[in-house]
């Protein structure tokens, strides 16, 4: 096997969302996040209660979002945070995080966007949502503001193993992600698509199968997370009864488990992220000794010892499948 990534991977040997970004938008483009008071149809009954199972929304909201605020005072808080943290950012865009951000009265919905687009410094927003909250009329209506606005559609697959997805209490299975992604992407839309690993149900095979079924879907970029046990969830109190009844990544074998992912993705997917970072005071385990900034640099390095880069076992794959 060659040892040479191609062009434009460089020495990440993987296709990084942010370089993409920069080149595109002539800077970095940062999110600032919001919560407008959204839920999910897994929670309020439609398809199920308590959510899921992994999901404690506190674990990855910025500590200077405060949702009794307007979504205009929220972004005056968020946009004073990360220009002081990242000065001289071109670019800022709404972020749409907490709970499904496309499911709600058509009418609500537009007002929040509006709201959020109206802020002189925001050039588009990055909406967060389930497979299952996408109706034509919001993708038609986001397909119209991508016209005059950056619009990043970010869709929570988590996994493509149906079992996987009932264990977790996610209420659709992957035939809705993959409805969805169609129907986006259709018109016109940019996907990003929400991926977990080490799910409930998963085995190593259909997490590197998840890379096969993804590539032939019409994503723009993809986030991977690593799973995480957060406080307060009922995948956490699971654990907490029975340890053997989830297992976890220890830090080594998250490394080789996306390395052997990337080396089967399509080449012109973009990685938005490799891996998530909960607050110590809300993760309850697994404990790495590796910080989330150093994740990036050992994935580089195990795909440099092996040789190997994004797309290097997707071409491969590809053929086979072509063979009669």
């Amino acid at each position: 096997m060659p040892s040479d990534p191609p062009s434009p991977f460089g020495q990440r040997r993987y296709h990084a969302w942010n370089e993409h970004v920069k080149a595109r938008h002539g800077g970095r483009v940062q999110k600032v996040s919001i919560d407008a008071g959204f839920t999910c149809p897994n929670r309020d009954g439609l398809v199920g209660t308590g959510g899921c199972t992994f999901c404690n929304n506190a674990s990855f909201t910025p500590g200077y979002l405060n949702r009794r605020q307007s979504i205009t005072e929220q972004i005056a808080a968020g946009l004073a945070f990360l220009q002081r943290r990242y000065p001289g950012t071109p670019h800022f865009i709404a972020y749409f995080q907490s709970y499904s951000n496309t499911y709600g009265e058509f009418e609500r919905l537009r007002a929040c966007y509006q709201e959020a687009l109206a802020h002189p410094q925001i050039s588009g927003l990055a909406i967060g949502t389930r497979p299952d909250c996408l109706p034509d009329a919001v993708l038609d209506y986001l397909a119209l503001l991508a016209r005059e606005h950056i619009i990043e559609l970010e869709i929570g697959v988590e996994s493509c193993n149906d079992a996987a997805l009932a264990r977790v209490n996610r209420g659709h299975d992957f035939a809705a992600s993959v409805d969805a992604i169609e129907r986006a992407a259709a018109r016109g839309l940019e996907v990003t698509a929400h991926l977990m690993l080490g799910l409930p149900g998963e085995s190593r095979a259909s997490m590197l199968d998840g890379a096969r079924q993804l590539s032939a879907l019409p994503i723009r970029a993809l986030k991977l997370h690593q799973l995480q046990l957060v406080r307060g969830t009922a995948l956490a109190r699971q654990w907490q009864r029975d340890r053997a009844s989830v297992a976890l990544l220890d830090e080594q074998t998250c490394i080789e488990l996306l390395a052997d992912f990337i080396e089967r993705l399509s080449p012109a997917i973009l990685l938005q992220r490799i891996g998530s970072e909960v607050p110590p005071s809300q993760k309850l385990a697994p404990h790495w000794n590796l910080r989330l900034s150093e994740l990036a640099p050992r994935l580089s390095a195990e795909l440099e010892r092996r040789g190997s880069w994004q797309g290097c076992r997707y071409r491969a794959l590809t053929a086979e499948l072509k063979q009669p």
